[in-house]
């Protein structure tokens, strides 16, 4: 049985028996709420009663909502239904691919890839990287998106539609994205420390005649015949960890000395930009990546043509590409190889979660994982050679093999290796203003989606606080992270940074992946979320992407967090080992986080009545209906 359908005289105009469309939609009354209720078609069982769902002519189902039918129900209902009304759309279709893209793409693709690239076998490494991006990063990255434009959820609530026990999960993934944005700003306040100092006729970092010099400043480019000693210290390396860092007025974790100002300065500067980026949603954020996001790419480009023309670049080239097949053997090689395509492409920060939920229902979120996956990895390939052409002319210069000139990884890799060899080239102040620029766009649009995954996921939460005071939620958020940030404007910061990003992060996101994973797959159902699927795209995802969701991609993700949790990385920057205790500190850090999905879960059964059986049934179903749009009509199905 259906009620009528309270809508404008012309659509009752339609034939009977026939969806009333005009041009190619459904025509939209935005007051009306079509309710449906039939028996007999069940689905997934809600939180209190069995759930019934209704089976629609055009294919479309729903969940029966859980709301009970009593004044408090029918608020609770409207007030759903309202803020899917409300929820704000992309501009356009390349709003949410340049922010989806902008959001992949980010200073890991200049730096760690080509750095993994050549330290794993050259050209042999594309074999093992392709494999783990067709069998575990791009499956991923599909599920996501397509799970973020169904339910129209952040990382937070979209649990009550797909397994409420899980629910700690979009929790622990707001804490992660924090801490990535306390110390993940700070290396753009690095490059915005750079860009500033670029705006001279002779860059600071090419002379040892500086205050911040030492005695071991060796300057193999000057027109003197300068010989290049073991002790020897090139002027960028000191201009990067005297002056920008300060690392020598620190003894390490221990001691990390006072505040630099320069950076603080810095650091705020971004932050202001990055509030009033996001603080009006996707409509302002999908205008400001049209910059941040393809910016880079005519930088990269312009790089890649002056490298490849200066002396030498050829055996950057040949390092960077010339196959060592051995290396398929080992272990790590694959470990890293599913490692770099996972931080690369994203999945598990809540991102792609909040960025999909504001498509539309039918827009083709399959096509775009292809895409922006593909674009991504296309991206990090060409940036080795980028780099890789400017190694070579520094091996040249310095009459040294690529490997010594190519030991310098992470961010010393830009600001010491490469911003050294673009100081002593032509045109040099030019070369320093744009590469700088795109290392900060680079970094900008990839916080926009960071910060972006923990608003949505929040504001989705808790509606009646903030979802009409999301700039004052903004401005919080930006302060949290400021101050969280302040350990890494020491002159110890760059230790912290390491730290967080080897033991903080990295564990914790591979845990939150793989839960997610398996939650999906196993819990809601690989038959249930290809059934959603098929609602949007009008198709079902074939046996390679079932066989993906369901086994290939959490073994993949099993297979690296244990394979990094067996072997920890030992920490090294500059002359400081890291101590024992540092170890034990950032595993800490970590768990922190993921400590969020067994306590909710424990929450979650304690608060359920009922005896353990039902509270374990009532805790993995879907609690909450997900409206189906009818055309532009969204239809909540009780």
């Amino acid at each position: 049985e259906t009620e009528p359908l309270t809508s404008k005289k012309d659509v009752s105009d339609c034939n009977e028996g026939e969806d009333c469309k005009e041009n190619g939609l459904l025509v939209r009354n935005p007051k009306a709420a079509l309710r449906l209720v039939e028996d007999g078609n069940k689905v997934h069982p809600s939180q209190g009663d069995k759930g019934e769902a209704a089976q629609i002519s055009n294919g479309y189902s729903g969940i029966q909502s859980s709301v009970p039918c009593n004044g408090t129900g029918e608020v609770e209902g409207q007030q759903q239904l309202m803020e899917l009304e409300d929820r704000e759309t992309w501009s356009k279709k390349i709003d949410f691919l340049l922010s989806v893209i902008g959001y992949a793409v980010d200073l890991g693709n200049v730096w760690r890839f080509p750095y993994i690239c050549y330290q794993n076998g050259g050209g042999a490494f594309l074999i093992p990287y392709t494999i783990m991006a067709i069998f575990g990063g791009i499956p991923l990255f599909y599920m996501e998106l397509a799970l973020g434009q169904y339910h129209r959820n952040g990382c937070i609530s979209i649990w009550r539609k797909i397994c409420p026990i899980f629910k700690g999960i979009g929790f622990a993934i707001c804490i992660i994205d924090l801490y990535v944005a306390s110390y993940y700003n700070t290396i753009m306040a690095w490059a915005f420390y750079y860009l500033v100092s670029s705006f001279t006729a002779e860059l600071p970092w090419t002379t040892c005649t500086n205050a911040w010099n030492t005695g071991n400043c060796t300057n193999y480019f000057s027109k003197d015949n300068v010989s290049w000693s073991l002790h020897s210290i090139s002027p960028a390396e000191e201009f990067y960890t005297r002056q920008v860092l300060q690392v020598h007025r620190s003894n390490g974790l221990d001691d990390l000395g006072g505040i630099s100002w320069q950076l603080t300065l810095c650091l705020l500067l971004i932050f202001t930009i990055v509030y009033f980026s996001i603080w009006k949603g996707v409509k302002t954020s999908g205008k400001v990546v049209w910059v941040t996001a393809t910016f880079p790419y005519i930088i990269l480009f312009i790089l890649l043509v002056r490298g490849a023309t200066l002396p030498g670049a050829w055996r950057g080239v040949l390092y960077y590409l010339k196959p060592d097949w051995q290396k398929l053997l080992a272990t790590e090689v694959w470990v890293d190889a599913a490692a770099q395509i996972f931080f690369s492409l994203g999945p598990g920060f809540g991102v792609l979660l909040a960025y999909a939920s504001y498509n539309k229902f039918h827009n083709n979120c399959y096509q775009d994982a292809l895409v922006t996956s593909t674009v991504n990895s296309v991206t990090s390939f060409v940036s080795g050679f980028v780099i890789f052409t400017v190694l070579g002319y520094m091996a040249e210069m310095r009459n040294e093999d690529v490997s010594e000139v190519a030991k310098d990884t992470g961010p010393s890799l830009l600001f010491i290796t490469y911003a050294e060899a673009i100081a002593n080239m032509p045109a040099s102040t030019f070369f320093a203003i744009i590469f700088f620029l795109m290392l900060l766009t680079l970094g900008l649009d990839s916080t926009f989606a960071g910060l972006e995954g923990v608003i949505t996921g929040v504001l989705d939460e808790f509606p009646h606080v903030w979802s009409k005071r999301r700039e004052l939620f903004v401005l919080i958020l930006i302060i949290i992270c400021f101050l969280g940030s302040l350990a890494t404007l020491t002159f110890g910061g760059a230790f912290v940074v390491k730290l967080f990003e080897e033991y903080a992060t990295g564990p914790a996101v591979l845990t939150v992946a793989f839960l997610e994973a398996v939650a999906v797959a196993w819990f809601y159902g690989i038959t249930q979320f290809c059934s959603d699927v098929k609602e949007m795209l009008g198709f079902t995802p074939g046996w390679y992407w079932r066989v993906c969701w369901v086994a290939i991609s959490p073994i993949f993700l099993l297979f690296v967090t244990c394979s990094f949790l067996s072997n920890p990385p030992e920490l090294r920057l500059f002359d400081y080992d890291y101590p024992y205790w540092t170890t034990v500190v950032g595993y800490c850090i970590g768990t922190s986080s993921v400590i969020c999905i067994p306590i909710y879960m424990v929450y979650r059964l304690v608060s359920t009545p009922g005896t353990l059986k039902e509270r374990i049934l009532k805790s993995i179903s879907p609690e909450t209906a997900t409206e189906i749009p009818f055309g532009d009509i969204r239809m909540d199905v009780v």
